[in-house]
């Protein structure tokens, strides 16, 4: 045996064990989501509803008050601060799955296996184990900046990201504000971020944030038009700007077994929601559309000179982001809470919620693994010179059908 030879039989013996190990470890996963998504479907079959359980404990905690003649501003208070802190707890929790999930599925695109170590089972509390870092870490701030618009950038991205929970139905009876005009609070409040990456951009006194930022705005600017307008074309149909009125629009089904879920309406559904889908992920200033951030020019873009804490909070609102974006497309297009079939009704309105999704919410992580970012005058090209033209043709052409549908 040469000594190349011998060099290279260790090596490619490592390459053969972790072939073998990544096989078994995608052999192992399929059988955990399997079981978990079992053991999921059996515990919404069991728990049912959580609106009631929520209607419950308030009654409950009135009728505690009463017995014991406590002042009424207890239950009152207890009930206003509860939603608030319950959204919160989502927030957070949501931003920890994803962060991993999308570590699992960048890993996986790449035929690789991703976090492994860290809390055992395929890296868990690796995501735990960053947020710690990012909590103790230092935030250094470099000389020159404008101090208060740099420390207040991230609230201004966090904040509107959070605020934007509160109109969403999560199913039957789980919505914290039951806005008339929720759908143009969502889109309204979360339009507030670009200030928040302006401000970060500017109070870095860093010329690639300052490019960073700019590019921001004027992406998340531009975005915003075809994105609500793509959502017209639904309001239209359902007659409220209300998001328990577009999901409750979209129960029942047609010939008794086909879904009236909007992305089943014929042309005008299918291409509102790929619309809505694309805009979204450039609201979102991920792959393909992340040139805010470009970090084969800009560095890191409109963050590049944050760090711990701080840094989380820009993380975390993208995230959010993620999140209320697919919990905004599953109860425009996809029936909310409404199940597929008839017969599988069985399953809580929850349930159907979060698994509608997820499914979105893979769609983003995927695309943005796959997908090579565009150059920034062809995202403005598309923004305004195909969306934008798309979109004021549907709201047109759903204009017409309706009229025609009431003669």
């Amino acid at each position: 045996m040469t000594d190349d030879q011998s060099t290279l039989n260790p090596y490619l013996q490592k390459l053969a064990d972790k072939e073998i190990r990544r096989i078994q470890s995608w052999r192992r996963a399929a059988l955990w989501l399997l079981g978990l998504s079992a053991l999921g479907i059996l515990v919404a079959i069991l728990v049912g509803e959580l609106g009631r359980y929520l209607t419950l404990a308030a009654e409950g905690l009135r009728n505690l008050v009463v017995a014991h003649h406590w002042p009424g501003w207890i239950p009152e208070t207890l009930i206003l601060i509860t939603p608030p802190v319950l959204l919160l707890g989502v927030m957070l929790g949501s931003t920890a799955v994803l962060v991993w999930w999308e570590r699992k599925v960048a890993a996986h695109t790449q035929i690789r296996l991703g976090p492994m170590e860290t809390g055992g089972w395929h890296g868990w509390a690796q995501v735990v184990a960053d947020g710690i870092k990012l909590f103790l870490k230092e935030v250094i701030e470099p000389d020159g900046i404008d101090k208060w618009v740099f420390r207040w950038a991230p609230f201004v991205v966090f904040v509107p990201a959070y605020l934007c929970f509160a109109p969403l139905p999560f199913g039957e009876g789980l919505v914290a504000v039951d806005l008339d005009i929720g759908l143009f609070f969502v889109m309204a409040v979360s339009g507030l971020s670009t200030v928040g990456i302006l401000m970060a951009g500017w109070g870095s006194a860093n010329k690639y944030s300052i490019l960073g930022g700019l590019r921001g705005a004027a992406q998340i600017v531009s975005y915003e038009i075809p994105r609500f307008l793509s959502c017209v074309p639904v309001v239209m149909w359902a007659g409220t700007l209300a998001l328990t009125g577009i999901a409750s629009a979209q129960t029942g089904y047609v010939w008794g077994w086909f879904p009236r879920w909007f992305i089943f309406y014929p042309v005008i559904g299918q291409v509102c929601f790929a619309i809505y889908l694309i805009t979204t992920i450039a609201e979102t200033n991920r792959v393909p559309f992340d040139v805010p951030e470009a970090e084969s020019e800009l560095v890191s873009g409109f963050h590049t000179e944050y760090g711990g804490l701080m840094f989380a909070f820009f993380y975390l609102g993208e995230y959010t982001y993620v999140f209320v974006g697919s919990l905004l497309g599953t109860t425009l297009f996809l029936g909310g809470g409404s199940p597929l079939f008839p017969f599988l009704s069985f399953l809580p309105s929850w349930f159907w919620f979060l698994g509608k999704t997820s499914i979105l919410i893979f769609v983003f992580l995927l695309a943005r693994w796959t997908l090579p970012r565009l150059r920034v005058d062809r995202i403005m090209d598309l923004c305004w010179k195909v969306f934008l033209e798309w979109t004021f043709i549907l709201v047109v052409v759903m204009g017409f059908v309706i009229l025609w549908r009431m003669r």
